[in-house]
């Protein structure tokens, strides 16, 4: 067996030493650049540095855990009900709803006034909450195309398609 058969085989076997034509072959030691045994680098010195202020402020380290088992506490009514609450719609969804009741071209500020006002969406306190709205229907119609829920008639014009 040659000289890079040799390094290849103990490369293969998790060592990372040249062959020794005089004695055996020594342990894998933290070498710079490359990985010990387990596929991973060694700690350097700033890694030792930081647990150790890490330890030094206070912070706790993290440990093995293991699985807690939980119970369960809801009924099945407590469950049936959590399952009809209404979930709350998003403004591309309260917008496609008002369009489609009321079956006309909306501007985004008269969905947003529209939307609030029957309830199904309010700003949660955004300035522009209609150039919001305005580009999430715009991206809608370009990322799904005919299939968009919505239709440019005019320019700030938006319909139920």
């Amino acid at each position: 067996m040659g000289l890079i058969e040799v390094f290849t085989y103990r490369r293969r076997e998790s060592e990372w030493t040249f062959p020794d034509p005089v004695g055996p072959p020594q342990p894998p030691g933290p070498q710079k650049g490359l990985l010990s045994a387990n596929g991973t680098k060694p700690p350097t010195a700033a890694d030792k540095t930081r647990k150790r202020a890490a330890a030094a402020r206070g912070a706790k380290t993290p440990k093995a855990t293991t699985p807690k088992q939980t119970t369960v506490t809801q009924t099945a009514p407590a469950k049936a009900a959590a399952k009809t609450k209404a979930k709350k719609l998003s403004a591309l969804d309260a917008a496609a709803k008002v369009l489609a009741e009321t079956g006309q071209a909306m501007t985004c500020a008269a969905l947003i006034e529209a939307m609030a006002a029957r309830g199904y969406w309010t700003s949660p306190g955004g300035k522009t909450s209609s150039a919001t709205l305005y580009s999430a229907i715009l991206k809608e119609l370009k990322t799904k195309g005919a299939n968009a829920r919505f239709k440019k008639t005019d320019r700030g014009q938006f319909a139920h398609a």
